[in-house]
């Protein structure tokens, strides 16, 4: 933090002065289109300026929890994804949820009159600037963290209450000690719980019990007039509804209750690889349509990679060592499916049976099955130790232009014959994440808006820019295939939906939302109508009332 926590109340008149100035700043004019689908050719950093020339003090009366800061708050302006970069006018650090609603229902009050806006930051996992909010004042929901303290409650429909602000980490952590776990996750869990719920939250276990915005019994938000609702299926549906998946265009999340089941202590973790795309999609299909499947599904796409399971073999162990290592990657694109089954050691040999009769059904090439024994902590957690290698080569702090695409069912093998086939010639510096799930597991109320099929598939290119370099891992070369996937998939009319979306116009959010626009709009008008939340998703213009 900046500086030591201190009330509002206590503050001197210089502090007064500091966040009086930034309500009448005036609009600096866009030096680039924030809104662009081609992504920005170099990071974009926007500075802010303020204006002295209007003083007054309407915070003056207000005593807060937690603190504003006003100095020193570029880390706010920077996400993981890396490109864009807007400064905020303050960071508040809110203590309690009365902080964030007094500071969001001034503003309200306000009126159309003033540019501020709000944008609750996590952990700063966005990848487009989502969670900036350029002059205006971003909270960091961090400092909620343990306000509640988390509590675990056990019985017939056991659930966790915590922060919006918490890690997913943290609420793994404290579910075990009680032989409990939330069902579905997202694949890294430093994640706050508000940012994930804030856009679906997908991972290999959404085959089977959707992503985590179905996993969740009740709400507490602040709405974009600093209404503090609580909300659920029963209780203010419309608002549950709609802030799960919506992208904080409704409100803030500042407390989750969310569901648990038994959780066990291992994991049986395993590997295989397809030269055949249909085979592949096939076994993938047959799995996540199975009752008694793997409790993970997930895949990936590997173009012309060297030494392939030499690499597996720091963590699986390869079933047949002497075919293993005949088997060659060069120049071949390949598939590898990933699977995962939860068991106790006790039920170790039962759990050992069930996978083979899994695995005997499947057709993916023999002499590629590896598989690990891991705790369940490390298997959930194991994109974290991707991330403590990269800090010490200083490669996780780049840029990552990623892009996220819902593929439904009946077009995945279009989309990988051109992709695949034609557009991508050698791997990314990055994963290619795919694997499908099943719609019949996700709410359809909620705001997230997914392709018109049972099934699709989740496909994400996953780069990392290296610093300097003018190879297809420099920015620019990045770039460029991201703008021919999305050309792609934006004219070939395949059903196609951004996961994370990002796009230039309203009018392309409104063809991304399409017939559920309409519900999307007035929504906002009955929880943001000023639009003061999450400018940063670039939906709407704070302005008049949104009607």
């Amino acid at each position: 933090m900046d500086s030591p926590p201190y009330s509002f109340h206590k503050q001197n008149n210089m502090v007064y002065l500091k966040l009086c100035l930034i309500l009448f700043m005036g609009c600096v004019p866009d030096t680039t289109n924030l809104c662009s689908n081609q992504f920005l050719a170099t990071p974009t950093i926007i500075p802010y300026r303020l204006d002295p020339s209007h003083i007054t003090s309407p915070f003056q009366t207000l005593s807060l929890d937690g603190y504003l800061s006003f100095d020193n708050n570029h880390h706010t302006a920077k996400d993981f994804g890396n490109i864009y970069h807007f400064q905020p006018s303050a960071v508040l650090y809110p203590k309690s949820v009365f902080d964030i609603s007094c500071i969001i229902k001034l503003i309200f009050e306000m009126g159309s009159g003033s540019e501020l806006t709000v944008a609750a930051r996590g952990h700063g996992h966005s990848l487009q600037g989502q969670a900036q909010a350029h002059r205006g004042i971003v909270i960091s929901m961090e400092s909620l963290e343990g306000s509640p303290k988390m509590q675990v409650h056990i019985g017939k429909r056991p659930y966790v209450d915590v922060s919006g602000g918490e890690l997913w980490i943290n609420i793994l952590h404290e579910t075990l000690k009680h032989g409990l776990a939330p069902k579905s996750w997202t694949d890294y869990l430093h994640l706050t719980v508000g940012g994930t719920l804030s856009n679906a939250g997908i991972s290999g276990q959404a085959f089977r019990h959707g992503p985590q915005i179905n996993n969740v019994y009740q709400l507490e938000v602040v709405t974009g007039k600093g209404d503090i609702i609580t909300c659920s299926e029963k209780k203010n549906a419309d608002l549950f509804y709609a802030v799960l998946g919506g992208l904080g265009q409704f409100g803030i999340i500042t407390k989750a209750r969310i569901s648990l089941q038994s959780a066990p202590k291992m994991v049986k973790w395993i590997r295989v690889l397809y030269s055949d795309f249909s085979l592949f999609s096939k076994d993938q299909e047959l799995l996540i349509s199975s009752a008694n499947s793997f409790d993970y599904i997930e895949g990936f796409v590997i173009i012309n990679r060297t030494g392939l399971l030499n690499s597996w073999r720091s963590s699986f162990n390869p079933k047949d060592p002497i075919q293993a290592s005949q088997f060659s990657s060069d120049g071949k694109t390949l598939y590898c499916l990933e699977m995962a089954k939860y068991y106790n050691p006790d039920e170790t040999d039962v759990m050992d049976q069930r996978t083979e009769i899994l695995l005997s059904g499947l057709q993916y090439i023999p002499s590629t099955l590896f598989t690990s024994e891991v705790s369940f902590v490390n298997f959930l957690d194991r994109v974290h130790l991707s991330e403590r290698k990269l800090r010490e080569k200083g490669l996780w702090d780049v840029p990552h232009p990623w892009i996220n695409l819902l593929i439904p069912k009946s077009k995945i093998h279009e989309f990988a014959e051109e992709v695949f086939g034609k557009i991508l010639t050698d791997n990314i510096n990055g994963p290619i994440l795919m694997y499908p799930v099943n719609k019949t597991k996700w709410n359809n109320n909620t705001s997230l808006v997914t392709p018109d099929e049972d099934v699709f598939y989740l496909v994400a290119f996953l780069s990392s820019v290296v610093p300097s370099s003018t190879g297809t891992d420099g920015f620019d070369k990045i770039l460029t295939l991201n703008r021919r996937i999305l050309q792609y998939s934006a004219t070939a009319n395949l059903g196609i939906k951004q996961y994370l979306p990002h796009y230039r116009t309203q009018g392309e959010w409104r063809a991304h939302f399409g017939s559920r626009w309409k519900v999307f709009l007035q929504r906002k008008s009955s929880y943001d109508p000023l639009a003061i939340l999450a400018p940063g998703q670039r939906i709407f213009k704070k302005a008049a009332p949104i009607l």
